[in-house]
C-alpha cells in the first residue's frame, strides 16, 4: 500500500482528502505545517501532498529543505494559481502543480501516474543496472538509475524532469510538440503545470549548450 503524506494547515480539507484516499487505497499520513511534515518525512513515504500557504514553513520553503535529502515525488496543492507560483515550484524540484480547487479524479489520477512512474524508476533501479547510458555531447542520462550529469557534473533531477530530459535526448534533432511530451512525461495532454516545466527545461538546455560553446574570457 503506498504512504502518501499530506500537507496542509485547512483541517478541514485534510480531513476530507485523508478519507478519500484511504478510500481509493491510500494509507495517508497528515501534517499541518512544514516543520511537521519534515519530522514526519522517511523513506517509507512514497508520495507528498503540499500545500504553499502554511505556518511556520510554507510549502516552498519546505519543499527546498526537502530536496536537500530526498527525492520523494511532491505535488504542490496551492489556492495561487499564478504562473510565477508553478515555476518556482517546478523549478525548486516539484513533480507536479495542482491548484485549488480541483477534481478529487484528477487528483487521484495525477497521484497514480506519478507512483507509476516512480515505482518504474525503483525496478529498474533493482534489475541488471537498468538500461544502457544514454550520452549526449556532454549530457550522460542512466535511465537504470535515474542518474544524470552534464560536463561531468551531477544534475539533481526529480522523477518527472529526468523522464522529460531523457525523452528530449532520445529524440534529439527532432520536432516534438509539447503535447506529446506531456502524453508521455505524464499520461496525459498538456496541462497548466507541465507547460512551464517544458519552457524550463527547454530555456535551461539553451542556456547550457551556448555556456559550453563560449570561450573563457
Amino acid at each position: 500500500m503506498n504512504k502518501i503524506l499530506l500537507v496542509d494547515d485547512d483541517r478541514e480539507l485534510t480531513s476530507l482528502l485523508k478519507e478519500l484516499l484511504e478510500m481509493e487505497g491510500f494509507n495517508v499520513l497528515v501534517a499541518h505545517d512544514g516543520e511537521q511534515a519534515l519530522e514526519l518525512l522517511d523513506d517509507s513515504i512514497d508520495l507528498l501532498l503540499l500545500d504553499v500557504m502554511m505556518p511556520k514553513k510554507n510549502g516552498i520553503d519546505t519543499l527546498k529543505a526537502l530536496r536537500q535529502t530526498h527525492q520523494t515525488p511532491v505535488i504542490m496543492l496551492t489556492a495561487r494559481g499564478s504562473e510565477l507560483d508553478r515555476v518556482l515550484g517546478l523549478e525548486l524540484g516539484a513533480d507536479d502543480y495542482l491548484p485549488k480547487p480541483f477534481n478529487d479524479r484528477e487528483l487521484v489520477a495525477r497521484i497514480r501516474a506519478i507512483l507509476r512512474r516512480s515505482h518504474w524508476s525503483e525496478q529498474q533501479q533493482s534489475s541488471d543496472n537498468g538500461s544502457p547510458t544514454l550520452e549526449v555531447d556532454a549530457l550522460s542520462l542512466n535511465p537504470g538509475r535515474q542518474e544524470a550529469s552534464f560536463d561531468g557534473q551531477t544534475l539533481e533531477l526529480t522523477g518527472t524532469e529526468f523522464t522529460l530530459l531523457y525523452l528530449l535526448a532520445q529524440h534529439l534533432g527532432q520536432v516534438v510538440s509539447r503535447e506529446h511530451l506531456s502524453q508521455e512525461v505524464l499520461g496525459k495532454r498538456l496541462t497548466r503545470s507541465i507547460a512551464p516545466l517544458i519552457c524550463i527545461f527547454l530555456t535551461c538546455a539553451a542556456n547550457c549548450r551556448n555556456a559550453r560553446r563560449s570561450p573563457v574570457v
